[in-house]
């Protein structure tokens, strides 16, 4: 299997003016978001040189420590080492690195802007990292008509186009596609007018009342939904927007990790949404179909609190002391209100029922259409 990394040694020596900016430039772009710039990308001050930011990177973070590491996040530096070696990113500049982590707020807003080789720029948006804060923004997207990190996405983008007067791509990876499509539809026109592209790669999708808007509406035919055939994250909510289907080498939810989609030549490998991936996406709508915003805005709220109570700050602490942390999170559901608890398991027999209607779909229209 091909993906990102040997796209960069394979075509990365072919310039922008005879392969025009592509589908899997924006997965690179939006995957090096991923990587924390503190120190060496500034807000506001001067462009810097990709060569320059990889080797100051690379002098703090030893490159074997990170091949060692499997999650794809943490692998997103070593982009670097391909980018500067050819023609195609090698001039790239970086400006604008903003990371913003507010656990009592629940926002995690993270993005970097590129200056490339085409005279365009490309500004990217973190999707969710391994904070308990991350993720749950990501759940108060189902009851929030606009959630922290949106605003501030939209502030970035206004602030990033103020500056940087050239036309724009905007791109991000799970969350972050999300931020750069609603920054891209709630941006001042003038910048708004100045957007050449939006890529979402499996990000979650938006509210009824967003996709209402004149705004969100007059974006659409900018953006591009990427997602991996048993797709998660990226049907979550609803978009209007037509997904373009990948092949992944992984399964299920691991198919969220962009390294392990499929690259041919300049482009992504063709795939159809798989029976799991609709079950999925029905079993969800069902749920949230259930559910008013009120109850879930509580299961969000009492799931994290109980999270938080159980000293669970990170993903990394969920896997590392895996039986301790369960230990943990199920004293501190001992420790909420009678009526939540009563509450949460209600909440909990809807998802399972909502399941149960998708399976009994789907096996209905097996049987009907064989």
């Amino acid at each position: 299997m091909s993906n990102i990394f040997d796209y960069l040694e394979w075509r990365g020596d072919i310039s922008f003016d005879v392969d025009p900016f592509n589908e899997v430039d924006n997965l690179v772009l939006s995957e090096l978001a991923y990587t924390c710039f503190d120190g060496t990308v500034p807000y506001d001050g001067e462009a810097v040189p990709l060569s320059e930011v990889r080797n100051a990177y690379f002098r703090k973070h030893p490159r074997s420590a990170i091949r060692e590491d499997s999650d794809h996040i943490a692998k997103a530096p070593l982009l670097m080492d391909g980018m500067v070696s050819g023609k195609r990113f090698a001039d790239t500049f970086l400006t604008g690195y903003v990371d913003i982590v507010d656990r009592d707020e629940a926002v995690q807003m993270a993005a970097v802007t590129l200056l490339l080789g085409d005279g365009s720029a490309f500004v990217a948006f973190r999707g969710t990292d391994g904070t308990i804060a991350g993720w749950k923004e990501d759940f108060r997207m189902s009851y929030l008509q606009e959630t922290e990190g949106q605003r501030r996405a939209v502030w970035y983008l206004n602030e990033t186009g103020k500056r940087v007067k050239r036309p724009l791509r905007l791109g991000g990876h799970s969350k972050g596609g999300n931020f750069a499509v609603y920054a891209s539809a709630f941006c001042d026109k003038r910048i708004r007018k100045r957007i050449r592209g939006v890529y979402t790669n499996d990000g979650p999708g938006f509210r009824p009342e967003v996709m209402e808007t004149d705004e969100y509406r007059s974006i659409l035919p900018l953006v591009t939904s990427i997602v991996p055939d048993t797709s998660v994250i990226g049907m979550l909510l609803t978009s209007d927007v037509a997904h373009r289907f990948v092949k992944s080498e992984a399964s299920v939810i691991a198919q969220h990790d962009p390294m392990t989609w499929e690259v041919m030549r300049n482009c992504f490998v063709e795939s159809k949404p798989s029976n799991l991936g609709l079950f999925i996406k029905n079993s969800q709508k069902g749920w949230l179909r259930r559910l008013d915003d009120s109850e879930r805005e509580l299961f969000v709220d009492t799931l994290f609190s109980i999270l938080e109570a159980a000293g669970v700050h990170s993903l990394e602490q969920l896997g590392e002391k895996k039986l301790k942390a369960l230990s943990d999170i199920r004293s501190s559901m001992k420790e909420i209100p009678k009526d939540k608890q009563k509450e949460m398991n209600r909440i909990i027999a809807e998802l399972l029922h909502s399941s149960s209607e998708a399976a009994r779909e789907m096996l209905t229209k097996k049987h009907t259409n064989p």
